[in-house]
């Protein structure tokens, strides 16, 4: 099978003071997994890098080796493991005008691991007039009016089960990672 780039989600590292996984660290634990043109964007656990293996192979390797590479909550920690096209899909199919004020709404992508948006979208409690949320394919999208942030109710998801297979990234961050895989695509 020939090298593709993926994008790696990883949930659960650099939140709160815990599980401190510094970014050139985690780069070269990925590179000594077999992987190339590794590199990471901020320290949110964002990753991008190329493979011959399937999206269940990236991941289970890089589950297993984090635990083994960090000293880490292992609770907290997935992996989520898109291909480039499955993360273009994200992008096409955000609701219409999504992401494109970002002076009046705070737009966020939450990726869901093993989990489907319509098992999820019931437990996100929404202020009227302030939150808004779509489901879409393996992730819900967010939606709050910047001004009205104080009375935001999207946090609360914090505290449901669900919120274990949930890892949430800024409209700006997944946009930002979907140009990072052009630039390994034309190298």
């Amino acid at each position: 099978m020939s090298e593709q780039t993926h994008v790696v989600l990883i949930r659960g590292i650099n939140v709160g003071g815990k599980n401190i996984v510094p970014m050139a660290r985690l780069k070269e634990c990925v590179e000594q997994l077999g992987f190339s043109n590794v590199s990471t964007y901020i320290a949110r656990g964002n990753v991008i890098l190329e493979s011959g293996k399937s999206v269940d192979e990236i991941r289970s390797m890089i589950e297993k080796a984090l635990p083994e590479s960090f000293e880490l909550d292992d609770e907290l920690i997935r992996v989520l493991v898109l291909t480039r096209d499955q993360l273009q899909t994200v992008i096409n199919n955000k609701p219409e005008g999504f992401g494109e004020q970002p002076a009046k709404y705070h737009s966020d992508v939450v990726f869901l691991i093993g989990i489907d948006s319509a098992q999820v979208i019931s437990v996100f409690r929404l202020r009227e007039g302030v939150d808004k949320v779509w489901a879409g394919d393996g992730v819900i999208y967010s939606q709050r009016l910047s001004s009205q942030l104080t009375k935001s109710q999207m946090s609360r998801i914090t505290a449901t089960p669900e919120y274990k297979f949930m890892t949430i990234r800024t409209w700006n961050t997944t946009t930002k990672l979907l140009k990072m895989t052009e630039r390994t695509r034309h190298q």
